[in-house]
């Protein structure tokens, strides 16, 4: 682990709730990082920031720690209802919002504030009856969190905190519209305290802040977008038809490692996860087309350690802590530079290291000149050695070239007893019915030789019948009392 990771300011420093410090303790967070120590003496005074820094720096304890500091210090609200809901936090995917949800019970074990999680893929009912029963802090997706305002579940009315986490992701993925929706649902910014942290605050992602916060603080940690320093980066040159060895291959050089694979599309991943089925690698897959339930299961037994690879597209891009991810493979380079910085941040999280590995090949090679320009610097380039692309015999193909070389037992047949009703019996019909059979049979042969007519001709193919075709005949013409003849245009 590097050194430089966590600064000299520790949690006890702040004036924080008792409850958060006996939670952090039991945790085993001592020091902050660079974005919380920054960040916590500004929103503890309970004012807005919109906060940028490397993804897997600790901006979810950063949020989840102002948030909560500031629902306990706040008086009891006699006219609250049940289903008021005092903080709001957003994500752009299901996956996040459960790990931010899980950070949160960590965090909030002491405290007496009710956690709720809402997202898609999940059965209503379970999720209506937390919400019936109360929840000071909710965390879900946009999507399920309108679909269930609409059946009047829950009320932002009395909302305190808005966090918006991954903000630029929200535009990309096509959310604002339902944000700027469920905002408006809200009080007034000035009356609320709002928090925006994110991997890269871009211009639209600062309108969205300047609009709905109230003159929210901007810290940037990194004025330069950047991979972390702990990634070791490498590019191969592969054509299409060669990838799939490629991967194969460095994949069982690294036996040990845990390993993330990334493709483009949902098509490459099933492609993907058929290949390491013919190589039994276990694996998992994260995508979109999977049901939520498959995406959990799979994830939590990669965290595990259960599986050696995760096949995933950009839903596993952001914000995902899985610890110990020693390579990132990006067996199709992404189309947008900034999803190239969250791919590889999946490794060498919280100052450990990590590889990350790309695959340039003719389909997706447009993308690097705009990676590299975004990084500022070049991705090494490595040479394709020999054993990297040797095809390497499965467990089906090992038993089908053994099952080849057995040599067949020239005695076998030799060695069967033979049945009781297959013993030869004296024949006991008289020779007048056996000198009619023979002519006959020889009757038979004769006939099968000469015109081939029996058993052995039935077996031979039969020619082929020639292709008939009929002249083609115009269109017939329309007669018409009025008209007269009047041709038919086809």
């Amino acid at each position: 682990m590097k050194k430089n990771y966590l600064t000299e300011k520790k949690f006890v420093d702040f004036d924080l709730h008792e409850s958060l410090k006996l939670g952090l303790d039991e945790a085993g967070f001592e020091f902050c990082t660079p974005i919380q120590a920054a960040s916590l003496p500004i929103v503890l005074k309970g004012q807005d920031v919109a906060g940028q820094a490397q993804t897997g720096t600790g901006k979810t304890f950063a949020f989840l720690l102002a948030c909560s500091n500031y629902l306990l210090r706040q008086n009891d609200d006699s006219q609250r209802k049940v289903r008021d809901v005092l903080a709001l936090v957003l994500a752009p995917t299901r996956e996040l919002a459960v790990q931010i949800h899980q950070d949160a019970e960590i965090l909030l074990k002491h405290t007496s504030l009710r956690i709720g999680l809402i997202y898609g893929g999940k059965k209503y009912d379970a999720q209506k009856a937390q919400l019936e029963s109360g929840v000071d802090l909710l965390i879900g997706t946009p999507g399920r969190l309108i679909d269930l305002f609409d059946q009047k579940l829950y009320t932002l009315k009395r909302a305190k905190v808005l966090v918006i986490d991954e903000a630029d992701r929200m535009f990309d993925m096509g959310f604002i519209r339902d944000i700027r929706f469920l905002i408006r649902r809200m009080p007034p910014a000035e009356n609320r305290l709002n928090l925006l942290y994110s991997a890269t605050l871009s211009y639209r992602v600062m309108e969205l802040a300047y609009e709905h916060m109230n003159d929210p603080k901007e810290i940037k940690m990194d004025y330069q977008i950047q991979v972390a320093s702990g990634i070791r980066e490498q590019c191969y040159c592969p054509s299409t038809e060669e990838k799939p060895l490629l991967l194969i291959n460095l994949l069982q050089q690294f036996t040990s490692t845990r390993a993330l694979v990334f493709a483009n599309t949902r098509i490459a991943v099933d492609s993907i996860s058929r290949l390491f089925k013919k190589y039994h690698i276990r694996h998992g897959i994260l995508a979109g087309h999977a049901s939520q339930i498959s995406r959990e299961k799979e994830l939590e037994r990669f965290k595990q350690g259960k599986l050696q690879a995760l096949v995933a597209t950009d839903v596993a891009a952001r914000g995902l802590h899985i610890p110990e991810v020693s390579h990132v493979f990006n067996y199709d380079l992404p189309q947008d530079p900034e999803s190239y910085i969250h791919r590889v941040g999946r490794t060498a999280r919280a100052g450990f290291e990590g590889t990350a590995i790309s695959f340039l090949c003719d389909k997706y090679a447009f993308a690097i000149e705009g990676i590299e320009s975004l990084i500022d610097h070049e991705i090494p380039k490595h040479e394709i050695e020999p054993w990297m692309l040797e095809v390497q015999k499965t467990n089906s193909d090992r038993d089908i070239a053994d099952s080849k070389t057995l040599k067949p037992n020239s005695n076998f047949d030799e060695q069967l007893p033979i049945a009781p009703e297959q013993k030869t019996q004296p024949d006991k019909r008289s020779d007048r019915e056996l000198s009619a059979e023979q002519t006959e049979e020889s009757y038979d042969q004769t006939t099968t030789r000469k015109g081939q007519t029996h058993k052995d001709s039935e077996n031979e193919p039969k020619p082929r019948p020639p292709l008939r075709f009929e002249p083609f005949k115009g269109p017939k013409r329309r007669f018409s009392k009025r008209f007269g003849e009047i041709p038919m245009i086809g």
